[in-house]
Protein backbone atom coordinates (compact mmCIF):
# COMPACT_ATOMS: atom_id res chain seq x y z
CA UNK A 1 0.00 0.00 0.00
CA UNK A 2 1.68 3.28 -1.07
CA UNK A 3 1.98 6.09 1.45
CA UNK A 4 1.01 9.62 0.54
CA UNK A 5 2.02 12.97 1.99
CA UNK A 6 -1.39 14.48 1.26
CA UNK A 7 -4.87 13.36 0.25
CA UNK A 8 -6.95 15.80 -1.79
CA UNK A 9 -10.64 15.35 -2.50
CA UNK A 10 -11.48 17.00 -5.84
CA UNK A 11 -15.20 17.28 -6.55
CA UNK A 12 -16.45 17.48 -10.12
CA UNK A 13 -13.21 15.93 -11.33
CA UNK A 14 -14.87 14.24 -14.31
CA UNK A 15 -16.09 17.57 -15.64
CA UNK A 16 -14.39 19.98 -18.01
CA UNK A 17 -12.29 22.10 -15.64
CA UNK A 18 -12.15 19.42 -12.97
CA UNK A 19 -10.59 16.83 -15.27
CA UNK A 20 -7.75 19.21 -16.11
CA UNK A 21 -7.15 19.89 -12.41
CA UNK A 22 -7.23 16.17 -11.56
CA UNK A 23 -4.79 15.35 -14.38
CA UNK A 24 -2.40 18.11 -13.33
CA UNK A 25 -2.35 17.06 -9.66
CA UNK A 26 -2.12 13.31 -10.38
CA UNK A 27 0.83 13.74 -12.76
CA UNK A 28 2.63 16.59 -10.98
CA UNK A 29 2.32 15.25 -7.42
CA UNK A 30 2.81 11.47 -7.34
CA UNK A 31 3.11 11.66 -3.53
CA UNK A 32 -0.46 13.07 -3.30
CA UNK A 33 -3.48 10.78 -3.34
CA UNK A 34 -6.17 12.37 -5.51
CA UNK A 35 -9.74 11.28 -4.82
CA UNK A 36 -12.01 12.32 -7.68
CA UNK A 37 -15.62 12.61 -6.49
CA UNK A 38 -18.22 13.10 -9.20
CA UNK A 39 -21.93 12.27 -9.55
CA UNK A 40 -21.49 11.70 -13.30
CA UNK A 41 -24.45 13.83 -14.28
CA UNK A 42 -24.65 14.71 -17.97
CA UNK A 43 -21.49 16.88 -17.95
CA UNK A 44 -19.34 14.35 -16.07
CA UNK A 45 -17.29 12.23 -18.43
CA UNK A 46 -14.71 9.72 -17.17
CA UNK A 47 -13.35 9.43 -20.71
CA UNK A 48 -11.76 12.82 -19.99
CA UNK A 49 -9.35 10.96 -17.69
CA UNK A 50 -8.53 7.68 -19.43
CA UNK A 51 -4.83 8.61 -19.53
CA UNK A 52 -4.50 8.71 -15.72
CA UNK A 53 -7.28 6.42 -14.49
CA UNK A 54 -4.86 3.60 -13.59
CA UNK A 55 -2.35 5.85 -11.81
CA UNK A 56 -1.48 4.52 -8.32
CA UNK A 57 -2.31 7.86 -6.68
CA UNK A 58 -5.75 8.23 -8.31
CA UNK A 59 -9.13 7.06 -6.97
CA UNK A 60 -12.61 7.65 -8.35
CA UNK A 61 -15.78 7.77 -6.25
CA UNK A 62 -19.20 8.12 -7.87
CA UNK A 63 -21.03 10.18 -5.22
CA UNK A 64 -23.67 12.91 -5.38
CA UNK A 65 -23.10 15.97 -3.19
CA UNK A 66 -26.69 15.68 -1.98
CA UNK A 67 -25.89 12.33 -0.35
CA UNK A 68 -24.38 13.43 2.97
CA UNK A 69 -24.03 9.83 4.18
CA UNK A 70 -21.89 8.88 1.20
CA UNK A 71 -19.84 12.08 1.55
CA UNK A 72 -19.12 11.15 5.17
CA UNK A 73 -18.17 7.62 4.08
CA UNK A 74 -15.66 9.02 1.58
CA UNK A 75 -14.14 11.33 4.21
CA UNK A 76 -13.88 8.47 6.71
CA UNK A 77 -12.39 6.08 4.18
CA UNK A 78 -9.77 8.40 2.66
CA UNK A 79 -9.40 11.09 5.36
CA UNK A 80 -8.64 13.93 2.93
CA UNK A 81 -6.83 16.89 4.43
CA UNK A 82 -7.92 19.20 1.61
CA UNK A 83 -10.89 19.75 -0.69
CA UNK A 84 -10.89 21.42 -4.11
CA UNK A 85 -14.57 21.93 -4.84
CA UNK A 86 -15.39 22.25 -8.54
CA UNK A 87 -18.61 20.24 -8.75
CA UNK A 88 -21.45 22.45 -9.96
CA UNK A 89 -24.25 22.87 -12.43
CA UNK A 90 -22.80 25.54 -14.68
CA UNK A 91 -24.88 26.25 -17.79
CA UNK A 92 -26.85 29.50 -17.65
CA UNK A 93 -29.49 28.39 -20.16
CA UNK A 94 -30.21 25.24 -18.14
CA UNK A 95 -30.50 27.32 -14.96
CA UNK A 96 -33.19 29.46 -16.58
CA UNK A 97 -35.20 26.34 -17.44
CA UNK A 98 -34.62 24.51 -14.14
CA UNK A 99 -33.34 26.78 -11.35
CA UNK A 100 -33.99 24.29 -8.55
CA UNK A 101 -31.40 21.88 -9.96
CA UNK A 102 -28.85 24.63 -9.48
CA UNK A 103 -30.03 25.38 -5.94
CA UNK A 104 -29.75 21.72 -4.95
CA UNK A 105 -26.31 21.04 -6.44
CA UNK A 106 -24.58 24.41 -6.09
CA UNK A 107 -26.02 25.54 -2.76
CA UNK A 108 -27.25 22.49 -0.82
CA UNK A 109 -24.46 20.30 -2.21
CA UNK A 110 -21.82 22.82 -1.19
CA UNK A 111 -23.27 23.13 2.32
CA UNK A 112 -23.34 19.33 2.64
CA UNK A 113 -19.66 19.22 1.70
CA UNK A 114 -18.82 22.03 4.13
CA UNK A 115 -20.67 20.25 6.93
CA UNK A 116 -18.92 16.95 6.34
CA UNK A 117 -15.49 18.60 6.12
CA UNK A 118 -16.12 20.60 9.30
CA UNK A 119 -17.40 17.57 11.21
CA UNK A 120 -14.78 15.10 10.03
CA UNK A 121 -11.85 17.46 10.48
CA UNK A 122 -13.03 18.31 13.99
CA UNK A 123 -13.04 14.71 15.19
CA UNK A 124 -10.47 13.85 17.82
CA UNK A 125 -9.24 10.89 15.78
CA UNK A 126 -7.90 13.33 13.22
CA UNK A 127 -6.34 15.67 15.81
CA UNK A 128 -3.69 13.51 17.41
CA UNK A 129 -0.67 15.19 15.86
CA UNK A 130 -2.22 18.57 15.19
CA UNK A 131 -2.36 20.34 18.55
CA UNK A 132 -5.54 22.04 19.66
CA UNK A 133 -6.63 23.38 16.27
CA UNK A 134 -8.39 20.61 14.33
CA UNK A 135 -8.12 22.64 11.11
CA UNK A 136 -4.33 22.89 11.03
CA UNK A 137 -3.03 21.85 7.60
CA UNK A 138 -6.56 21.64 6.20
CA UNK A 139 -8.02 23.61 3.30
CA UNK A 140 -11.46 23.94 1.70
CA UNK A 141 -10.87 25.50 -1.74
CA UNK A 142 -14.04 26.62 -3.51
CA UNK A 143 -13.94 27.32 -7.26
CA UNK A 144 -16.50 29.88 -8.43
CA UNK A 145 -17.30 32.22 -11.31
CA UNK A 146 -17.04 35.88 -12.27
CA UNK A 147 -20.79 35.84 -13.00
CA UNK A 148 -21.51 36.39 -9.30
CA UNK A 149 -20.47 40.02 -9.82
CA UNK A 150 -23.22 40.78 -12.31
CA UNK A 151 -22.57 42.91 -15.39
CA UNK A 152 -20.18 45.73 -16.25
CA UNK A 153 -20.68 48.80 -18.38
CA UNK A 154 -18.43 49.69 -21.27
CA UNK A 155 -15.47 50.20 -18.93
CA UNK A 156 -14.14 48.82 -15.65
CA UNK A 157 -13.12 45.40 -14.37
CA UNK A 158 -14.30 42.98 -11.69
CA UNK A 159 -12.01 42.98 -8.67
CA UNK A 160 -12.10 40.87 -5.54
CA UNK A 161 -13.91 43.76 -3.83
CA UNK A 162 -16.68 44.11 -6.44
CA UNK A 163 -20.10 43.72 -4.75
CA UNK A 164 -22.08 40.64 -5.72
CA UNK A 165 -24.97 41.27 -8.11
CA UNK A 166 -25.99 37.98 -9.78
CA UNK A 167 -28.55 38.11 -12.57
CA UNK A 168 -29.24 34.48 -13.51
CA UNK A 169 -30.30 31.48 -11.42
CA UNK A 170 -26.86 29.99 -12.12
CA UNK A 171 -24.92 33.01 -10.89
CA UNK A 172 -27.27 33.42 -7.91
CA UNK A 173 -26.63 29.81 -6.88
CA UNK A 174 -22.87 30.28 -7.16
CA UNK A 175 -23.04 33.56 -5.23
CA UNK A 176 -24.93 31.77 -2.47
CA UNK A 177 -22.36 28.98 -2.32
CA UNK A 178 -19.54 31.56 -2.11
CA UNK A 179 -21.30 33.20 0.83
CA UNK A 180 -21.71 29.87 2.62
CA UNK A 181 -18.02 29.06 2.20
CA UNK A 182 -17.02 32.41 3.68
CA UNK A 183 -19.60 32.00 6.46
CA UNK A 184 -18.09 28.64 7.46
CA UNK A 185 -14.70 30.29 7.52
CA UNK A 186 -15.94 33.12 9.74
CA UNK A 187 -18.25 31.07 11.97
CA UNK A 188 -16.33 27.82 12.47
CA UNK A 189 -12.78 28.81 11.59
CA UNK A 190 -12.74 26.47 8.58
CA UNK A 191 -9.68 27.34 6.45
CA UNK A 192 -11.12 28.44 3.10
CA UNK A 193 -10.06 30.08 -0.11
CA UNK A 194 -12.22 31.08 -3.11
CA UNK A 195 -11.35 31.77 -6.72
CA UNK A 196 -13.68 33.40 -9.26
CA UNK A 197 -12.78 32.67 -12.86
CA UNK A 198 -13.84 33.97 -16.25
CA UNK A 199 -15.10 31.86 -19.17
CA UNK A 200 -12.96 28.75 -19.64
CA UNK A 201 -12.28 27.06 -22.98
CA UNK A 202 -10.04 24.25 -24.16
CA UNK A 203 -9.83 20.46 -24.68
CA UNK A 204 -12.61 18.25 -23.26
CA UNK A 205 -15.10 21.17 -23.15
CA UNK A 206 -18.65 19.82 -23.09
CA UNK A 207 -20.27 20.78 -26.43
CA UNK A 208 -23.22 22.69 -25.04
CA UNK A 209 -20.92 25.70 -24.48
CA UNK A 210 -20.21 28.23 -27.19
CA UNK A 211 -16.76 27.30 -28.49
CA UNK A 212 -17.08 23.48 -28.64
CA UNK A 213 -20.69 23.77 -29.85
CA UNK A 214 -19.63 25.98 -32.74
CA UNK A 215 -16.64 23.77 -33.57
CA UNK A 216 -19.00 20.79 -33.79
CA UNK A 217 -21.59 22.75 -35.76
CA UNK A 218 -18.98 23.84 -38.29
CA UNK A 219 -17.80 20.23 -38.66
CA UNK A 220 -21.39 19.09 -39.19
CA UNK A 221 -22.38 22.19 -41.23
CA UNK A 222 -25.09 23.32 -38.80
CA UNK A 223 -26.07 26.94 -38.01
CA UNK A 224 -24.03 28.96 -35.52
CA UNK A 225 -26.65 30.63 -33.27
CA UNK A 226 -25.48 33.99 -31.89
CA UNK A 227 -27.61 35.63 -29.17
CA UNK A 228 -29.00 39.11 -29.78
CA UNK A 229 -26.66 41.49 -31.57
CA UNK A 230 -23.54 39.47 -30.74
CA UNK A 231 -21.98 42.35 -28.83
CA UNK A 232 -21.90 40.57 -25.47
CA UNK A 233 -18.36 40.69 -24.12
CA UNK A 234 -16.52 38.04 -22.11
CA UNK A 235 -13.03 37.47 -20.77
CA UNK A 236 -11.71 34.06 -21.88
CA UNK A 237 -9.37 31.79 -19.92
CA UNK A 238 -7.56 28.76 -21.35
CA UNK A 239 -8.47 25.83 -19.10
CA UNK A 240 -4.88 24.59 -18.73
CA UNK A 241 -3.88 28.04 -17.46
CA UNK A 242 -6.78 27.89 -15.01
CA UNK A 243 -5.57 24.53 -13.68
CA UNK A 244 -2.10 26.00 -13.13
CA UNK A 245 -3.66 28.93 -11.28
CA UNK A 246 -5.64 26.53 -9.06
CA UNK A 247 -2.42 24.67 -8.27
CA UNK A 248 -0.76 27.95 -7.24
CA UNK A 249 -3.66 29.12 -5.10
CA UNK A 250 -3.94 25.71 -3.45
CA UNK A 251 -0.29 25.69 -2.41
CA UNK A 252 0.50 29.37 -1.92
CA UNK A 253 -2.78 31.29 -1.63
CA UNK A 254 -3.55 33.07 1.62
CA UNK A 255 -6.29 31.32 3.60
CA UNK A 256 -9.45 33.38 3.85
CA UNK A 257 -8.65 35.15 0.59
CA UNK A 258 -10.38 35.47 -2.76
CA UNK A 259 -8.52 35.50 -6.07
CA UNK A 260 -9.95 36.45 -9.45
CA UNK A 261 -8.57 34.41 -12.37
CA UNK A 262 -9.00 35.82 -15.87
CA UNK A 263 -7.34 35.64 -19.23
CA UNK A 264 -6.41 39.35 -19.41
CA UNK A 265 -8.42 39.69 -22.61
CA UNK A 266 -11.95 40.51 -23.73
CA UNK A 267 -13.81 39.39 -26.82
CA UNK A 268 -17.20 40.35 -28.14
CA UNK A 269 -19.12 37.17 -28.97
CA UNK A 270 -19.44 37.98 -32.66
CA UNK A 271 -15.71 38.75 -32.97
CA UNK A 272 -14.88 35.48 -31.22
CA UNK A 273 -17.19 33.54 -33.53
CA UNK A 274 -15.63 35.15 -36.60
CA UNK A 275 -12.12 34.30 -35.37
CA UNK A 276 -13.27 30.73 -34.73
CA UNK A 277 -14.74 30.56 -38.23
CA UNK A 278 -11.53 31.92 -39.75
CA UNK A 279 -9.35 29.36 -37.99
CA UNK A 280 -11.73 26.50 -38.75
CA UNK A 281 -11.79 27.35 -42.45
CA UNK A 282 -8.01 27.51 -42.48
CA UNK A 283 -7.58 24.18 -40.66
CA UNK A 284 -10.29 22.43 -42.71
CA UNK A 285 -9.01 24.01 -45.93
CA UNK A 286 -12.42 25.50 -46.66
CA UNK A 287 -12.87 28.54 -48.90
CA UNK A 288 -12.67 31.77 -46.89
CA UNK A 289 -16.09 32.66 -45.46
CA UNK A 290 -17.51 29.12 -45.54
CA UNK A 291 -17.99 28.84 -41.79
CA UNK A 292 -18.99 32.47 -41.28
CA UNK A 293 -21.94 31.90 -43.63
CA UNK A 294 -23.38 29.59 -40.94
CA UNK A 295 -23.80 32.45 -38.43
CA UNK A 296 -27.46 32.97 -37.46
CA UNK A 297 -28.67 35.62 -35.01
CA UNK A 298 -31.25 34.28 -32.55
CA UNK A 299 -33.51 35.74 -29.87
CA UNK A 300 -31.59 36.88 -26.81
CA UNK A 301 -31.84 34.90 -23.58
CA UNK A 302 -33.41 36.45 -20.46
CA UNK A 303 -31.15 38.35 -18.04
CA UNK A 304 -28.19 38.24 -20.40
CA UNK A 305 -25.29 40.20 -18.84
CA UNK A 306 -23.73 42.57 -21.35
CA UNK A 307 -20.09 42.46 -20.32
CA UNK A 308 -17.77 40.60 -17.95
CA UNK A 309 -14.09 41.43 -17.48
CA UNK A 310 -11.74 40.36 -14.70
CA UNK A 311 -8.87 42.19 -13.07
CA UNK A 312 -6.48 39.31 -12.34
CA UNK A 313 -3.84 41.62 -10.91
CA UNK A 314 -3.98 40.17 -7.38
CA UNK A 315 -3.08 36.61 -8.36
CA UNK A 316 -0.43 37.95 -10.70
CA UNK A 317 1.14 40.15 -8.02
CA UNK A 318 0.90 37.72 -5.07
CA UNK A 319 1.48 34.38 -6.80
CA UNK A 320 3.12 35.31 -10.11
CA UNK A 321 0.42 33.73 -12.28
CA UNK A 322 -0.33 34.91 -15.81
CA UNK A 323 -1.80 33.25 -18.91
CA UNK A 324 0.64 31.22 -20.98
CA UNK A 325 -1.12 31.78 -24.33
CA UNK A 326 -3.06 34.49 -26.12
CA UNK A 327 -6.68 33.78 -26.90
CA UNK A 328 -5.90 33.21 -30.57
CA UNK A 329 -3.20 30.67 -29.64
CA UNK A 330 -5.39 28.92 -27.10
CA UNK A 331 -8.29 28.81 -29.54
CA UNK A 332 -6.03 27.28 -32.19
CA UNK A 333 -4.88 24.59 -29.73
CA UNK A 334 -8.51 23.92 -28.77
CA UNK A 335 -9.63 23.53 -32.38
CA UNK A 336 -6.68 21.22 -33.10
CA UNK A 337 -7.62 19.05 -30.12
CA UNK A 338 -11.26 18.73 -31.18
CA UNK A 339 -10.30 17.96 -34.80
CA UNK A 340 -7.90 15.28 -33.54
CA UNK A 341 -10.45 13.82 -31.12
CA UNK A 342 -13.61 13.53 -33.19
CA UNK A 343 -14.37 10.14 -31.60
CA UNK A 344 -14.52 11.81 -28.17
CA UNK A 345 -16.80 14.49 -29.64
CA UNK A 346 -19.05 11.91 -31.30
CA UNK A 347 -19.22 9.93 -28.07
CA UNK A 348 -20.38 12.98 -26.14
CA UNK A 349 -22.88 14.25 -28.69
CA UNK A 350 -24.37 10.74 -29.08
CA UNK A 351 -24.50 10.12 -25.32
CA UNK A 352 -22.33 7.00 -25.56
CA UNK A 353 -19.87 8.43 -23.02
CA UNK A 354 -22.48 7.96 -20.28
CA UNK A 355 -22.00 4.19 -20.40
CA UNK A 356 -18.26 4.31 -19.73
CA UNK A 357 -18.58 4.06 -15.94
CA UNK A 358 -20.70 0.91 -16.09
CA UNK A 359 -18.41 -0.63 -18.68
CA UNK A 360 -15.10 0.16 -16.98
CA UNK A 361 -15.72 0.76 -13.28
CA UNK A 362 -18.75 -1.22 -12.13
CA UNK A 363 -16.80 -4.47 -11.60
CA UNK A 364 -13.71 -2.90 -10.01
Amino acid sequence: MPSFTKTILITGGAGFIGSHVVRLFVTKYPDYRIVNLDALTYAGNLQNLTDIETAPNYVFEKVNLLDATELARVFTQYQPDSVIHLAAESHVDRSILSPLDFVYTNVVGTVNLLNVAKTQWSQKTLRQAQGDNPFDNKLFYHVSTDEVYGALGETGLFTEETPYDPHSPYSASKASSDHFVRAYGDTYGLPVVITNCSNNYGPYHFPEKLIPLFINNIITKKPLPVYGDGQYTRDWLFVKDHAIAIDLVFHKGKKGSTYNIGGFNEWKNIDLVKELCRQMDEKLENPVGTSEALITYVKDRPGHDRRYAIDAGKINKELGWEPSVTFEEGLGQTIDWFLSNEEWLKGVTSGAYQHYYEEQYAER
